[in-house]
C-alpha cells in the first residue's frame, strides 16, 4: 500500500509537471529568457499567450508585430513634435531625422513581419527567408538607435527630448528582444 502512494505521489508530481511545462506564458517565460531584456519580454508577450501557445513562430511573428506596432506608434508621437510652435532649427533638425529613420525602421519591420510569413517551411527557402528577416530587424535597430542618437547632447531639451528618449529605449528593447527571439527561431531550424 505504501508503494502505491509513492507511486502515486510520484504520477501526480510529473503530471503537475508536464502541466506547468506544457503553460504558455511558461514557453513565453522560457524563451524570453536569452533575450537582453527578459522581463520586458515576458511583459510584452503574455498578454498575447493564448494565441501563441507553444508555437516558436508564432511567437516570433507575435514579438515582431509588437515592434512594428510600438515603432509606428513613437513615429507618430515623433512626427507629432515636428509640429510644435518655437522650435530651433536644430531641434525641429533633430525631429525631422528621427521621423525618417523611424521611417525607415517602419519600413524594415513591416517587410520582416511579410517576409516571416514565408518562413513556414525548413530547407533553403526558410534559411534565405530568415536571414532577410534578421538583416531587416538588425537594421531597423540600428534607424532606431540612430534617431535616440540625435538627442544626445544638447540638441533637445526638457520633456521632450526625455519623451522621445524614453519611447526610443522602449522600442529599441523591444525590437531587440524581437531579434533575439529570431535570432532562437532561426538557430532551431
Amino acid at each position: 500500500m505504501a508503494n502505491f502512494g509513492i507511486l502515486l505521489l510520484v504520477l501526480l508530481c510529473t503530471l503537475q509537471s508536464s502541466l506547468t511545462l506544457s503553460n504558455p506564458t511558461n514557453f513565453i517565460k522560457s524563451s524570453c529568457s536569452a533575450t537582453q531584456y527578459p522581463a520586458l519580454c515576458v511583459e510584452s508577450l503574455s498578454v498575447y499567450a493564448a494565441a501563441i501557445q507553444q508555437d516558436p513562430h508564432q511567437l516570433v511573428q507575435t514579438a515582431l508585430s509588437l515592434a512594428l506596432n510600438r515603432t509606428e506608434s513613437t513615429k507618430t508621437f515623433v512626427a507629432k513634435c515636428t509640429k510644435f510652435r518655437g522650435l530651433k532649427p536644430r531641434e525641429y533638425a533633430a525631429l525631422k531625422d528621427c521621423v525618417e529613420e523611424i521611417s525607415d525602421g517602419v519600413d524594415r519591420l513591416s517587410r520582416s513581419l511579410k517576409e516571416l510569413k514565408l518562413c513556414k517551411l525548413k530547407g533553403q527557402d526558410f534559411d534565405w527567408h530568415m536571414s532577410n528577416v534578421e538583416t531587416w530587424v538588425s537594421s531597423a535597430l540600428t534607424d532606431e538607435s540612430t534617431c535616440g542618437d540625435g538627442f544626445a547632447g544638447k540638441a533637445l531639451s526638457g520633456k521632450i527630448k526625455d519623451a522621445i528618449r524614453g519611447k526610443m529605449v522602449n522600442v529599441a528593447q523591444v525590437t531587440s528582444n524581437a531579434l533575439s527571439l529570431i535570432n532562437q527561431y532561426a538557430a532551431k531550424h
